[in-house]
């Protein structure tokens, strides 16, 4: 399912079947498959774990899985790393005990996740607003494998991507940054590749509602 701009009364649901669609991707050439426990970013209760580690036996040895929502404990971290996931998302629990992205990172890699609606960054499943910036967080972890950059204005709407705003953050770091937000057609992808340093891109509902495909995504980017 997605959110639109991350509200939790604006769903839609686009199949009851997370491990075929994972395994779609992977047929289609997906190297990464992105998978949030929309429940645990808002509640902390990791009711979706036992989906997530079907989705990660489900492509191992074809595409590396990315997870994040309820990641909020180093031994959170360690059952997600002992089930095969690559690297976790962690956000609410960053920027409430940044301390600990450090202990997360000796278990498993770490994307910390900047969520922001204008620059200003948010948390607990995009629920609460905090005073700080994406510009202020890049330098905050020193320790994370990469951050994921989620326009939340723009996440699920398919307006296209915050170019501007990825720019200066990849500008801004040596870490790597992954986009994630607005993503609606293939242009959208090649202007993301035209971002010198950027790592990569999160895609969703374009996908699901047929805009592109994955094998397209992929090959588009290949080139």
């Amino acid at each position: 399912m997605r959110l639109a701009q991350g509200d939790f009364a604006r769903e839609t649901v686009y199949g009851d079947d997370p491990v075929a669609v994972a395994e779609s991707f992977c047929d289609q050439g997906a190297a990464w498959v992105h998978v949030v426990d929309l429940d645990a970013a808002r509640t902390g209760e990791p009711r979706n774990r036992p989906v997530v580690e079907a989705v990660v036996a489900a492509v191992a040895g074809r595409a590396a899985v990315q997870t994040g929502g309820g990641v909020r404990s180093v031994d959170d971290a360690r059952s997600l790393a002992d089930a095969g996931v690559a690297r976790v998302v962690m956000g609410s629990a960053a920027f409430l005990r940044p301390e600990l992205v450090e202990r997360v990172a000796a278990v498993v890699p770490v994307a910390v996740g900047l969520d922001h609606r204008g620059l200003t960054l948010a948390v607990h499943g995009w629920t609460e607003t905090t005073d700080r910036l994406v510009t202020d967080a890049l330098g905050a972890f020193p320790a994370a494998d990469a951050f994921v950059i989620t326009d939340i204005a723009r996440d699920g709407l398919l307006g296209g991507p915050d170019l501007s705003g990825l720019a200066a953050a990849v500008a801004a770091t040596e870490q790597a940054v992954i986009a994630s937000g607005g993503v609606s057609s293939l242009e959208d992808l090649r202007a993301l590749a035209g971002i010198a340093g950027l790592h990569g891109v999160i895609t969703g509902r374009a996908i699901y509602e047929g805009r592109f495909t994955v094998a397209e995504a992929v090959e588009t980017l290949a080139q």
